[in-house]
């Protein structure tokens, strides 16, 4: 029981760094119709930027600020400079335009701090480990995790459902035409929804540096994943984003952990321990397709999607 609670607690918190990674996706693909692909590399930006100014600074949470500023600004730019002109071009010009900037910044990536992986220990105050339960102890930074993606999910719902910026964005991602003729500004819409899914991509490559290890590439590794919680969710949907990014974790998580104990008792366990993880990674793509079968845009697809 201590280990499925704090295996659970691990699913939990891989869930939330997936939803503030696929939050800004689905955002961006719900109101814009673009499929960008480097969002991937926000996220690598965001832990890149976190290691080097928490060594400038000293601080993680000075590091971590000025990471989030960081990555929001490429995101800016990146929009003004690049994705602008990609709105109202086919899909697939945007898959090969989005591609080719993640060679750019995996390049310059490498370029910038090199080829090895870089590491970023948690802050001292978070550590230690924390009681939740008798006999149960969890990481503190990894409860730490839990909290922000939670907080940031309640933000971020705030924000879409309660502001009068979130009901222009629901606005055109209903039907981005109509807002347009009724004065809404598009392009600066668009690019304050850009900058937003930046900022929420680079605070998951924030949160995630000190977990593993900060290497060119890892952006798209979890990238794949991002888009099967979009899919999951409903395009355009936060908290179809949100449900499905928790649903994945878990998934991935509680497969990882109990699938090769369970097929020990059939093969060996070298077998075992090559054939569970990936047998816990198929099982996020057959459960996807399972949902899809059963609700075809998605478990919360947004208004525009519902209606066809």
């Amino acid at each position: 029981m201590i280990l499925f609670v704090e295996q659970l607690l691990n699913g939990l918190q891989f869930g939330v760094l997936l939803f503030l990674l696929s939050a800004g996706l689905t955002l961006i693909f719900g109101v814009m119709g673009m499929v960008n692909l480097a969002h991937g590399s926000l996220y690598m930006l965001g832990a890149y930027f976190a290691v080097m100014f928490t060594e400038l600074t000293g601080s993680f949470v000075l590091g971590a600020g000025a990471a989030l500023i960081a990555t929001t600004a490429v995101g800016v730019i990146l929009e003004v400079i690049a994705i602008r002109g990609l709105y109202d071009r086919p899909h697939l010009e945007q898959v090969l335009a989005t591609f080719g900037l993640i060679l750019f910044f995996n390049e310059g990536a490498r370029l910038v701090w090199g080829p090895a992986g870089l590491s970023l220990a948690p802050p001292e105050f978070l550590s230690g480990q924390v009681t939740l339960l008798p006999g149960i102890v969890y990481p503190a930074y990894r409860l730490a995790v839990l909290v922000a993606g939670i907080a940031s999910a309640a933000a971020l719902y705030l924000l879409v459902a309660r502001t009068r910026a979130g009901m222009l964005l629901r606005a055109a991602a209903a039907n981005r035409r109509m807002a347009e003729a009724l004065g809404v500004n598009s392009r600066l819409l668009f690019l304050g929804v850009f900058a937003l899914g930046a900022a929420l991509s680079g605070l998951a490559g924030i949160l995630a540096a000190p977990l593993l290890t900060v290497r060119v590439g890892m952006g798209e590794e979890v990238l794949l994943l991002a888009f099967v919680v979009v899919v999951i969710g409903g395009i355009g949907s936060v908290r179809g984003a949100l449900v499905a990014a928790l649903i994945v974790g878990l998934i991935d998580t509680l497969g990882r952990a109990y699938l090769p104990g369970l097929l020990r008792t059939v093969f060996t366990g070298q077998i075992a321990d090559a054939v569970g993880p990936a047998l816990a990674s198929m099982l996020i793509y057959v459960s996807m397709v399972v949902i899809l079968v059963v609700r075809p845009r998605g478990l919360f697809p947004t208004q525009s999607r519902a209606d066809g």
